[in-house]
């Protein structure tokens, strides 16, 4: 895990700045991801390049290029920039690509002072360098101190020479190592690679289960196999596989997309039994399954982060160091896929990586097994899977994703972000949802338990009468007939005793203000004495008794979406509602954890069926709900957001990112929640409790849901009007590529700060909150995505003041802010300086 960084007084970020070009996708990242494509989907090799490497073979530790320990490498007195330092004795083979003519450096044992031992003196090491088999060079016994011995040897068109280091007690120095190739070309050695470099990957399936208790890897590749791609429009490529087993008539199909502007593939399995009799157990069904091969240098390490089971921490990133035979599980909990981690993960090595991605609204698990070469298995899919098909029957995986990148692994996220808002989130009415503010009752009325339609259209009044006018007005649980509590659901249908009129009164009224309405549902969960309760037991899963550790009531039910029927009655009803009462936007809440329903109901010969049929069928009604509904916008939420997968994410988007909203004391949660959340998930929402600029901007979110009461006399109305003033001024640039300019955090005596940022248009903001603890008034925050060369006009939307600064500045030196209070916060935006039609 990070630390924030901090010095007295002054914060600075050490992240290296990214310009705006750097986000667009590289050729290189283009040519990996065609790789992989050509090998998993077209099932041909598409072989590397040889490269040149080095191949040590040490004693002990590994070579450090251009330092020693971090320190600049030492011979005697003199110190030089470039080179490589091999800490013990050993071998270093030297692979190139281009036949070799020569090979020069300046060989000595390193002079840094670094252990509690003095180095001076030390040392009786001696260098040999073979070509072709034959001794070259060798060096006299060197120790510390001695002048640097210059080497320039003759390779005589070798691809391949080995340095030798005898002796102890030093470590020696190739310092200015140059090797200059036949053609001319000149390379640096510590610009090689460590090898053995990574091998090409393997047409072998990206998938894997047992079928019959024989793994698919021994089995499939006796079956009969189809390929087909393509084009779905100019951005994507279609790829189809389909093996077939003669035998049993099971059919494994894999639907692959490749994407043109993004390094990025995605696909799903299908199977489906196209004989007349049941199939042989299909079991540990793997989605993915693929090795990742780093080269010989460096680590492997995972970037993930928790998901929002309601608790302080939501959404914390975290970092994981893959070590040689580690093994590392990720999954969600209680059938909710982000109730526990979160399924987006970013294994990275040195300059490079790539994002897996698991879209599961169910329970997922992944695994990383870390080998002890240079390698990691990663597989991913449903957790348990152990079942037969029956004839004609078919069923599907999660829905997986890759995304290969080069360079750093922050740029990578904002790639993410970028391709999760190009081809992933929904687009009612063809277009992107714009930030927007709804106004809710929600504390007010106890949900909407107590709320009558007087009094909804009573709130709406107040914020329009304020000049606080909301997109939408937001109406949450209670509706329905609920016997005085929201939690007792499962009759869908308006309560007419507070409703007479229906919530079309309150819709109407809201519609002729020029504002939207929002309506909650949770159709999964139905509780004793309710409609669905008392007269369609059939279409209800009936639990186990709870362990303690789930989230449901023994008495209650959960509506099976996989029941055909259940699914179709629900869409016309649902929709029906919608229709009838004017609703602009559909909420979904899921306040149970449906697992132990699931598997309760499953068969020993038919585990992890239920759920699929469940998830397929839910993904379906939400479906249709956007077919007949093309304009409407879908809010994912479940107790907050636990069910914030890529395939939900596809449909809806998280109006409330977690159900740990509101702290009583000091919302840094909220603030951490932001960091945690967009490095990932573009567009999310949460309620705003605050008045005072520090608690609102820590709730700040794309979907800002209100919850003030106007009914108050003592409200402070013009810092509201204010507030979503500034917040509405820079909205727009959620969407933009978002970067912390602190690390993560809980405590209270530092400052945090984060960017978001429109390189297209140049434009951002920078949100900078010091906690209620901090000692330091003033801190400096170093920019990221801007153009060095531009100007840009730097705002603060409190004191209204203007500075401009170069994009250098803002990147190289960072833009210094002072809050006398704490807590404090500030609101910063900025925008490319543009004079006579030209960027300065």
């Amino acid at each position: 895990m990070m630390r924030l960084y901090r010095t007295i007084p002054i914060l600075a970020l050490l992240i290296a700045c990214q310009c705006a070009s750097a986000l667009e996708m590289t050729p290189q990242e283009r040519t990996e991801t065609e790789r992989w494509v050509t090998a998993k989907f077209d099932g041909k090799v598409k072989p590397r390049p040889d490269s040149s490497y080095l191949l040590p073979e040490l004693k002990s530790g590994v070579p450090e290029r251009n330092a020693r320990q971090g320190r600049k490498l030492r011979i005697a007195d003199r110190l030089f920039d470039r080179g490589i330092n091999c800490p013990s004795d050993g071998v270093m083979k030297v692979h190139l690509s281009t036949p070799g003519k020569r090979f020069s450096a300046l060989l000595g044992v390193d002079s840094n002072d670094l252990g509690y031992y003095s180095s001076l003196g030390r040392g009786n090491l001696v260098v040999t360098i073979e070509v072709h088999g034959k001794e070259m060079f060798q060096s006299p016994a060197m120790r510390e101190g001695q002048t640097a011995i210059p080497v320039d040897i003759d390779l005589a068109g070798a691809t391949d020479f080995t340095l030798r280091i005898a002796g102890k007690d030093g470590s020696v120095d190739l310092a200015d190592a140059k090797i200059t190739q036949s053609n001319g070309r000149e390379i640096n050695i510590d610009d090689l690679p460590i090898g053995p470099l990574r091998a090409d990957y393997t047409i072998s399936p990206p998938f894997s289960f047992v079928y019959g208790g024989k793994k698919s890897s021994e089995t499939i590749k006796d079956w009969s196999v189809q390929r087909s791609s393509r084009s779905l429009d100019s951005l994507r490529t279609e790829h189809t596989q389909i093996y077939k087993d003669k035998g049993t008539g099971l059919e494994v199909r894999l639907v692959g997309v490749e994407y043109r502007d993004f390094p990025a593939v995605e696909w799903t399995v299908y199977f489906k039994n196209t004989s007349h009799v049941e199939t042989p157990i299909i079991e540990k069904v793997q989605a993915l399954d693929t090795r990742l091969e780093r080269n010989g240098d460096g680590e492997f390490l995972l970037h993930h982060n928790k998901g929002a089971p309601a608790t302080p921490n939501d959404y914390e990133p975290y970092e994981t160091l893959l070590g040689k035979d580690s093994r590392n599980t990720l999954s969600g909990y209680g059938g909710r896929p982000s109730n526990k981690d979160l399924p987006y993960f970013n294994l990275a090595w040195p300059g490079e990586g790539v994002i897996i991605v698991v879209g599961w609204p169910g329970q997922w698990s992944s695994q990383l097994v870390r080998d002890k070469a240079n390698g990691v298995e990663v597989s991913a899919g449903q957790e348990l899977t152990h079942f037969k098909l029956l004839p004609g029957e078919e069923v599907r995986t999660p829905r997986m994703v890759l995304m290969f990148w080069k360079g750093e692994w922050r740029r990578s996220q904002n790639m993410w972000r970028r391709w999760m808002m190009a081809h992933n989130m929904p687009r009612p009415g063809g277009k992107l949802p714009p930030p927007q503010m709804a106004a809710n009752t929600s504390r007010e009325y106890i949900e909407m338990t107590e709320a009558t339609a007087r009094d909804e259209n009573m709130f709406i009044d107040r914020y329009i009468e304020e000049g606080i006018k909301p997109d939408y007005f937001w109406m949450d649980a209670g509706w329905y007939p609920n016997n005085g509590s929201w939690v007792n659901v499962g009759t869908w249908e308006v309560d007419t005793t507070r409703f007479p009129k229906g919530i079309r009164e309150v819709s109407d009224h809201a519609h002729s203000k020029g504002v939207k309405t929002i309506l909650w549902f949770e159709p999964e969960r139905v509780t004793k004495g309710t409609w669905l309760y008392e007269h369609h037991p059939e279409w209800l899963l009936t639990p186990p008794p709870n362990p303690g550790n789930q989230l449901y009531d023994n008495a209650w039910r959960l509506f099976n979406f996989g029941n055909p029927q259940a699914l179709e009655w629900m869409t016309n009803h649902v929709d029906k509602v919608i229709t009838e009462q004017g609703i602009d936007l559909y909420r979904q809440d899921f306040n149970m954890d449906p697992l132990n329903y699931w598997r309760a109901n499953d068969a020993p010969d038919r585990e992890g069926i239920t759920e699929i049929r469940y998830v397929t069928g839910y993904l379906a009604y939400w479906d249709e709900l956007r077919r007949r509904h093309p304009n409407m916008l879908l809010d994912s939420c479940a107790s907050g957001g636990r069910r914030n997968d890529v395939e939900s994410l596809r449909r809806a988007v998280p109006l409330t990112r977690s159900d740990y909203l509101m702290e009583a004391v000091e919302p840094i949660s909220q603030q951490m929640q932001t960091l945690g959340m967009a490095q990932w998930i573009p567009y999310f929402g949460t309620g705003v409790s605050g008045v005072d600029p520090y608690t609102f901007r820590s709730q700040m979110t794309p979907g800002i849901i209100t919850t003030w009461d106007l009914r108050r006399k003592d409200n402070d109305t013009n810092a509201m009007r204010n507030l979503v003033k500034q917040w509405r001024s820079i909205s727009e640039n959620y969407y933009g590529d978002f970067y912390p300019l602190t690390s993560y955090t809980l405590s209270n005596d530092v400052w945090a700060a984060m960017q978001f940022d429109r390189p297209e248009v140049g434009e951002g903001f920078i949100e900078i909150f010091r906690r209620s603890h901090s000692p330091y008034e003033t801190a400096r925050f170093k920019l990221h995505g801007l153009e060095p060369g531009a100007k840009y006009s730097v705002s603060n939307l409190d004191d209204l003041t203007h500075r401009d600064l170069s994009g250098k500045e803002l990147m190289d030196q960072g833009i210094k802010i002072t809050l006398r209070h704490s807590p404090d916060s500030a609101l910063l935006s900025y925008k490319r300086v543009v004079i006579g039609g030209n960027t300065q």
